[in-house]
Protein backbone atom coordinates (compact mmCIF):
# COMPACT_ATOMS: atom_id res chain seq x y z
CA UNK A 1 0.00 0.00 0.00
CA UNK A 2 1.41 3.19 -1.06
CA UNK A 3 0.43 7.07 0.37
CA UNK A 4 -0.99 9.90 -1.62
CA UNK A 5 -0.10 13.65 -1.99
CA UNK A 6 -1.86 15.85 0.27
CA UNK A 7 -2.41 19.07 -1.45
CA UNK A 8 -6.52 19.33 -2.82
CA UNK A 9 -5.83 18.90 -6.65
CA UNK A 10 -3.73 15.38 -5.85
CA UNK A 11 -6.61 14.41 -3.38
CA UNK A 12 -9.27 14.91 -5.51
CA UNK A 13 -7.80 13.70 -8.61
CA UNK A 14 -6.60 10.47 -7.03
CA UNK A 15 -10.37 10.15 -5.03
CA UNK A 16 -11.38 10.05 -8.83
CA UNK A 17 -9.45 9.04 -11.70
CA UNK A 18 -6.49 6.71 -10.41
CA UNK A 19 -5.98 3.35 -9.36
CA UNK A 20 -5.23 4.57 -5.74
CA UNK A 21 -8.73 6.23 -5.49
CA UNK A 22 -12.01 4.44 -5.73
CA UNK A 23 -13.15 5.24 -2.72
CA UNK A 24 -17.32 4.94 -2.23
CA UNK A 25 -17.99 8.42 0.16
CA UNK A 26 -15.49 11.13 1.92
CA UNK A 27 -17.09 12.83 4.08
CA UNK A 28 -15.92 16.11 5.87
CA UNK A 29 -17.29 17.14 9.20
CA UNK A 30 -17.29 20.31 11.51
CA UNK A 31 -18.81 21.34 14.48
CA UNK A 32 -17.87 24.98 15.50
CA UNK A 33 -19.06 24.24 19.13
CA UNK A 34 -16.56 22.14 20.46
CA UNK A 35 -14.32 22.64 17.76
CA UNK A 36 -14.57 19.51 15.91
CA UNK A 37 -12.66 18.74 12.28
CA UNK A 38 -12.93 15.60 10.83
CA UNK A 39 -12.48 13.49 7.60
CA UNK A 40 -14.06 9.85 7.34
CA UNK A 41 -13.11 8.05 4.68
CA UNK A 42 -14.93 4.53 3.39
CA UNK A 43 -12.97 2.87 0.83
CA UNK A 44 -15.08 -0.51 -0.12
CA UNK A 45 -17.85 -2.15 1.42
CA UNK A 46 -17.36 -4.38 -0.87
CA UNK A 47 -17.28 -7.53 2.29
CA UNK A 48 -19.42 -5.57 4.25
CA UNK A 49 -19.90 -2.29 6.68
CA UNK A 50 -16.68 -0.38 6.26
CA UNK A 51 -14.46 -0.98 9.53
CA UNK A 52 -11.27 1.24 10.58
CA UNK A 53 -10.03 3.32 13.47
CA UNK A 54 -10.08 6.84 14.22
CA UNK A 55 -6.80 8.97 13.90
CA UNK A 56 -6.60 12.32 16.66
CA UNK A 57 -3.46 13.90 15.34
CA UNK A 58 -2.31 17.25 14.53
CA UNK A 59 -1.96 17.71 10.65
CA UNK A 60 -0.26 20.41 8.95
CA UNK A 61 -3.51 21.44 7.07
CA UNK A 62 -6.73 19.73 6.16
CA UNK A 63 -5.65 18.50 2.80
CA UNK A 64 -2.91 16.88 4.22
CA UNK A 65 -5.70 15.14 7.05
CA UNK A 66 -7.99 14.39 3.82
CA UNK A 67 -4.96 12.16 2.12
CA UNK A 68 -4.00 10.84 5.66
CA UNK A 69 -7.76 9.65 5.55
CA UNK A 70 -7.78 8.44 2.02
CA UNK A 71 -4.48 6.50 2.54
CA UNK A 72 -5.81 4.92 5.84
CA UNK A 73 -9.45 3.70 4.14
CA UNK A 74 -7.81 2.28 1.06
CA UNK A 75 -5.20 0.47 3.53
CA UNK A 76 -8.09 -0.95 5.82
CA UNK A 77 -9.81 -2.41 2.96
CA UNK A 78 -6.92 -5.00 2.10
CA UNK A 79 -6.15 -5.37 5.67
CA UNK A 80 -9.74 -6.36 6.38
CA UNK A 81 -9.78 -8.62 3.24
CA UNK A 82 -6.40 -10.37 3.64
CA UNK A 83 -7.66 -10.52 7.44
CA UNK A 84 -10.97 -12.88 6.27
CA UNK A 85 -13.33 -9.96 7.99
CA UNK A 86 -16.70 -9.62 6.18
CA UNK A 87 -16.07 -5.97 6.62
CA UNK A 88 -15.11 -3.06 4.04
CA UNK A 89 -12.09 -0.56 4.57
CA UNK A 90 -12.87 2.83 6.37
CA UNK A 91 -10.75 5.24 8.59
CA UNK A 92 -11.79 8.78 10.13
CA UNK A 93 -9.25 11.16 10.81
CA UNK A 94 -9.66 14.01 13.76
CA UNK A 95 -7.56 17.41 12.91
CA UNK A 96 -5.42 18.92 15.51
CA UNK A 97 -3.61 18.10 19.01
CA UNK A 98 -5.23 16.00 20.99
CA UNK A 99 -3.59 16.74 24.18
CA UNK A 100 -4.99 20.43 23.68
CA UNK A 101 -8.37 20.11 21.99
CA UNK A 102 -9.05 16.69 22.86
CA UNK A 103 -12.92 17.16 24.75
CA UNK A 104 -16.22 14.79 26.10
CA UNK A 105 -18.26 16.85 23.60
CA UNK A 106 -16.04 16.64 20.52
CA UNK A 107 -16.18 12.90 21.17
CA UNK A 108 -19.71 13.28 21.39
CA UNK A 109 -20.05 15.56 18.06
CA UNK A 110 -17.77 13.22 16.46
CA UNK A 111 -20.28 10.08 17.62
CA UNK A 112 -23.28 11.81 16.13
CA UNK A 113 -21.50 12.01 12.86
CA UNK A 114 -20.43 8.36 12.41
CA UNK A 115 -23.82 7.65 13.48
CA UNK A 116 -25.43 10.15 10.72
CA UNK A 117 -23.92 7.28 8.48
CA UNK A 118 -26.17 4.47 9.55
CA UNK A 119 -23.86 1.77 10.39
CA UNK A 120 -21.94 2.11 6.61
CA UNK A 121 -18.76 2.82 8.81
CA UNK A 122 -17.75 0.98 12.23
CA UNK A 123 -15.17 3.17 14.21
CA UNK A 124 -12.60 2.21 16.66
CA UNK A 125 -9.28 3.22 18.09
CA UNK A 126 -6.39 4.53 16.65
CA UNK A 127 -3.08 6.88 17.10
CA UNK A 128 -4.34 9.81 19.31
CA UNK A 129 -7.33 7.69 20.60
CA UNK A 130 -7.84 4.87 23.53
CA UNK A 131 -10.69 2.98 24.87
CA UNK A 132 -11.91 5.53 27.20
CA UNK A 133 -12.55 7.85 23.74
CA UNK A 134 -14.21 4.95 22.36
CA UNK A 135 -16.69 4.62 25.27
CA UNK A 136 -17.76 8.14 24.97
CA UNK A 137 -18.43 7.92 21.14
CA UNK A 138 -20.40 5.05 21.91
CA UNK A 139 -22.73 6.83 23.72
CA UNK A 140 -24.08 8.65 20.70
CA UNK A 141 -22.93 5.73 18.17
CA UNK A 142 -23.74 2.29 18.32
CA UNK A 143 -21.39 1.38 15.51
CA UNK A 144 -18.36 1.68 17.77
CA UNK A 145 -15.78 -0.36 18.98
CA UNK A 146 -12.39 -0.99 20.87
CA UNK A 147 -14.57 0.10 24.16
CA UNK A 148 -13.93 -1.13 27.35
CA UNK A 149 -14.66 -4.21 28.95
CA UNK A 150 -17.19 -2.34 31.41
CA UNK A 151 -18.74 -0.85 28.84
CA UNK A 152 -19.19 -4.27 26.41
CA UNK A 153 -16.07 -3.63 24.52
CA UNK A 154 -13.13 -6.01 24.04
CA UNK A 155 -10.53 -2.83 25.66
CA UNK A 156 -7.27 -2.13 24.22
CA UNK A 157 -6.42 -3.89 20.67
CA UNK A 158 -2.92 -3.25 20.93
CA UNK A 159 -2.49 -6.50 22.46
CA UNK A 160 -3.44 -8.62 19.56
CA UNK A 161 -1.62 -6.13 16.77
CA UNK A 162 1.38 -6.89 18.72
CA UNK A 163 0.77 -10.80 18.58
CA UNK A 164 -0.10 -10.54 14.53
CA UNK A 165 3.25 -8.79 13.91
CA UNK A 166 5.00 -11.00 15.94
CA UNK A 167 3.55 -13.97 13.91
CA UNK A 168 4.47 -12.35 10.82
CA UNK A 169 7.99 -11.53 11.86
CA UNK A 170 8.28 -15.71 12.72
CA UNK A 171 6.74 -16.50 9.43
CA UNK A 172 9.26 -14.13 7.56
CA UNK A 173 12.05 -15.56 9.68
CA UNK A 174 10.89 -19.11 9.00
CA UNK A 175 10.66 -18.13 4.67
CA UNK A 176 14.43 -16.57 4.79
CA UNK A 177 16.23 -18.56 7.48
CA UNK A 178 14.41 -21.59 7.78
CA UNK A 179 13.31 -21.39 11.25
CA UNK A 180 10.73 -18.98 13.21
CA UNK A 181 12.47 -18.88 16.02
CA UNK A 182 13.95 -14.98 16.57
CA UNK A 183 16.46 -16.25 19.33
CA UNK A 184 19.82 -14.75 18.85
CA UNK A 185 18.49 -12.46 16.11
CA UNK A 186 18.76 -8.72 16.67
CA UNK A 187 15.62 -6.70 15.91
CA UNK A 188 15.13 -3.19 15.82
CA UNK A 189 11.26 -1.45 16.91
CA UNK A 190 10.88 2.30 15.65
CA UNK A 191 8.05 3.27 18.01
CA UNK A 192 7.35 1.83 21.27
CA UNK A 193 3.86 2.96 22.13
CA UNK A 194 0.70 1.09 21.97
CA UNK A 195 2.06 -1.48 19.91
CA UNK A 196 5.80 -1.11 19.95
CA UNK A 197 5.52 -2.16 23.75
CA UNK A 198 3.89 -5.16 23.64
CA UNK A 199 5.93 -6.21 20.39
CA UNK A 200 8.88 -5.71 22.67
CA UNK A 201 7.80 -8.05 24.90
CA UNK A 202 7.21 -11.11 22.88
CA UNK A 203 10.67 -10.58 21.01
CA UNK A 204 12.34 -10.93 23.97
CA UNK A 205 10.28 -13.46 25.73
CA UNK A 206 11.41 -15.45 22.09
CA UNK A 207 15.45 -14.61 22.74
CA UNK A 208 15.52 -12.08 20.47
CA UNK A 209 17.80 -9.06 20.88
CA UNK A 210 16.16 -5.82 20.94
CA UNK A 211 17.16 -2.57 19.95
CA UNK A 212 14.61 0.95 20.54
CA UNK A 213 13.73 4.43 19.10
CA UNK A 214 11.25 6.65 20.15
CA UNK A 215 10.85 10.60 19.49
CA UNK A 216 9.13 10.19 22.90
CA UNK A 217 11.77 9.90 25.96
CA UNK A 218 8.86 8.37 28.81
CA UNK A 219 8.43 5.86 26.55
CA UNK A 220 11.94 4.86 25.60
CA UNK A 221 12.15 5.33 29.39
CA UNK A 222 9.33 2.91 30.42
CA UNK A 223 10.96 0.10 28.18
CA UNK A 224 14.61 0.57 28.97
CA UNK A 225 13.42 0.38 32.73
CA UNK A 226 11.75 -2.47 33.03
CA UNK A 227 14.23 -4.38 30.61
CA UNK A 228 17.89 -3.01 30.98
CA UNK A 229 18.75 -5.43 28.41
CA UNK A 230 17.03 -3.39 25.73
CA UNK A 231 19.72 -1.40 23.62
CA UNK A 232 18.15 2.44 22.76
CA UNK A 233 19.44 3.74 19.67
CA UNK A 234 19.45 7.98 18.97
CA UNK A 235 16.75 8.14 16.95
CA UNK A 236 15.21 6.01 13.82
CA UNK A 237 18.01 6.96 11.66
CA UNK A 238 20.51 5.51 13.57
CA UNK A 239 18.38 2.47 14.20
CA UNK A 240 17.87 1.56 10.48
CA UNK A 241 21.66 1.70 10.17
CA UNK A 242 22.49 -0.87 13.13
CA UNK A 243 25.19 -3.39 12.66
CA UNK A 244 23.86 -6.43 13.06
CA UNK A 245 20.37 -5.44 12.59
CA UNK A 246 17.98 -8.53 11.46
CA UNK A 247 14.92 -7.16 11.67
CA UNK A 248 13.54 -3.85 11.33
CA UNK A 249 10.03 -3.16 12.79
CA UNK A 250 8.86 0.57 11.80
CA UNK A 251 6.01 0.54 14.39
CA UNK A 252 5.07 4.58 14.25
CA UNK A 253 3.21 6.07 11.13
CA UNK A 254 3.28 5.40 7.85
CA UNK A 255 6.03 6.43 5.17
CA UNK A 256 8.52 4.51 6.97
CA UNK A 257 9.98 3.13 4.14
CA UNK A 258 11.22 5.41 1.60
CA UNK A 259 13.93 6.87 -1.21
CA UNK A 260 16.27 7.99 2.19
CA UNK A 261 15.46 4.86 4.67
CA UNK A 262 15.81 1.92 2.52
CA UNK A 263 19.05 2.33 0.98
CA UNK A 264 20.15 2.89 4.72
CA UNK A 265 19.12 -0.23 5.93
CA UNK A 266 21.02 -3.01 6.90
CA UNK A 267 18.23 -5.26 8.15
CA UNK A 268 17.42 -8.16 5.63
CA UNK A 269 13.44 -8.13 6.86
CA UNK A 270 11.22 -5.28 7.58
CA UNK A 271 7.97 -6.87 9.44
CA UNK A 272 6.21 -3.67 11.57
CA UNK A 273 3.06 -1.99 12.83
CA UNK A 274 2.91 1.01 11.12
CA UNK A 275 0.19 1.65 8.54
CA UNK A 276 1.41 2.82 4.82
CA UNK A 277 5.22 2.37 5.41
CA UNK A 278 5.51 2.53 1.63
CA UNK A 279 6.15 5.97 1.05
CA UNK A 280 5.28 5.50 -2.83
CA UNK A 281 4.81 2.89 -5.83
CA UNK A 282 7.96 1.57 -6.20
CA UNK A 283 9.84 1.22 -2.95
CA UNK A 284 8.42 -2.26 -2.47
CA UNK A 285 10.96 -3.03 -5.58
CA UNK A 286 13.51 -1.00 -3.81
CA UNK A 287 13.21 -3.31 -0.91
CA UNK A 288 13.33 -6.53 -3.15
CA UNK A 289 16.35 -5.28 -5.19
CA UNK A 290 18.56 -4.92 -2.08
CA UNK A 291 17.59 -8.42 -1.44
CA UNK A 292 15.33 -7.65 2.40
CA UNK A 293 12.26 -9.70 2.52
CA UNK A 294 9.08 -7.35 3.17
CA UNK A 295 6.17 -8.23 5.26
CA UNK A 296 3.53 -6.50 3.96
CA UNK A 297 1.86 -4.04 7.31
CA UNK A 298 -1.46 -4.03 6.55
CA UNK A 299 -1.31 -8.21 6.66
CA UNK A 300 0.56 -8.24 9.90
CA UNK A 301 -0.72 -5.70 11.60
CA UNK A 302 -4.55 -7.02 11.33
CA UNK A 303 -4.32 -8.77 14.90
CA UNK A 304 -6.09 -5.22 16.08
CA UNK A 305 -9.00 -5.11 13.20
CA UNK A 306 -9.60 -9.01 14.51
CA UNK A 307 -9.98 -7.62 17.75
CA UNK A 308 -12.36 -5.17 17.26
CA UNK A 309 -14.44 -6.78 14.60
CA UNK A 310 -14.65 -9.87 16.92
CA UNK A 311 -16.51 -7.35 19.43
CA UNK A 312 -19.57 -6.60 17.14
CA UNK A 313 -20.08 -10.44 17.75
CA UNK A 314 -19.40 -10.84 21.75
CA UNK A 315 -15.85 -10.50 22.21
CA UNK A 316 -14.14 -14.14 22.82
CA UNK A 317 -10.03 -13.11 23.37
CA UNK A 318 -9.18 -16.72 22.92
CA UNK A 319 -11.19 -17.10 19.95
CA UNK A 320 -9.85 -13.84 18.35
CA UNK A 321 -5.83 -14.65 19.32
CA UNK A 322 -6.31 -17.93 17.33
CA UNK A 323 -7.85 -15.94 14.35
CA UNK A 324 -4.52 -13.42 14.75
CA UNK A 325 -2.25 -16.38 14.93
CA UNK A 326 -3.00 -17.36 11.59
CA UNK A 327 -1.41 -14.35 10.59
CA UNK A 328 1.49 -16.76 10.76
CA UNK A 329 0.10 -18.34 7.63
CA UNK A 330 -0.83 -15.65 5.66
CA UNK A 331 2.14 -14.04 5.64
CA UNK A 332 3.78 -17.31 4.01
CA UNK A 333 1.26 -17.72 1.64
CA UNK A 334 1.95 -13.96 0.56
CA UNK A 335 5.77 -14.67 0.43
CA UNK A 336 5.02 -17.71 -1.87
CA UNK A 337 2.82 -16.23 -3.96
CA UNK A 338 4.94 -13.65 -4.85
CA UNK A 339 8.04 -16.36 -5.66
CA UNK A 340 5.76 -17.79 -8.02
CA UNK A 341 4.59 -14.58 -9.86
CA UNK A 342 7.89 -13.21 -9.98
CA UNK A 343 6.50 -10.15 -7.73
CA UNK A 344 7.73 -8.50 -4.83
CA UNK A 345 5.51 -9.51 -1.60
CA UNK A 346 3.54 -6.15 -1.18
CA UNK A 347 2.50 -6.87 -4.87
CA UNK A 348 1.40 -10.31 -3.93
CA UNK A 349 -0.75 -9.42 -0.94
CA UNK A 350 -2.64 -6.66 -3.06
CA UNK A 351 -3.33 -9.26 -5.82
CA UNK A 352 -5.19 -11.54 -3.06
CA UNK A 353 -6.96 -8.77 -0.88
CA UNK A 354 -8.29 -7.27 -4.90
CA UNK A 355 -9.20 -10.84 -6.27
CA UNK A 356 -11.07 -11.35 -2.59
CA UNK A 357 -13.11 -7.71 -3.18
CA UNK A 358 -13.69 -8.11 -6.73
CA UNK A 359 -14.84 -11.39 -5.77
CA UNK A 360 -17.45 -10.23 -3.14
CA UNK A 361 -18.82 -7.93 -5.59
CA UNK A 362 -20.05 -10.26 -8.32
CA UNK A 363 -23.92 -10.81 -8.47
Amino acid sequence: MTDVTGSPDDVLHTLFRTDQGGHEQVVLCQDRATGLKAVIAIHSTALGPALGGTRFYPYENEAAAVADALNLARGMSYKNAMAGLDHGGGKAVIIGDPEQIKTEDLLLAYGRFVASLGGRYVTACDVGTYVADMDVVARECRWTTGRSPENGGAGDSSVLTAFGVFQGMRASAQHLWGDPSLRGRTVGVAGVGKVGRHLVEHLLEDGARVVIADVRQDAVGRIADRHPSVQVAQDTERLIRTEGLDIYAPCALGGALNDDSVPALTAKIVCGAANNQLEHPGVEKDLSDRGILYAPDYVVNAGGVIQVADELHGFDFDRCKEKAAKIFDTTLAIFARAKEDGIPPAAAADRIAEHRMAEARRP
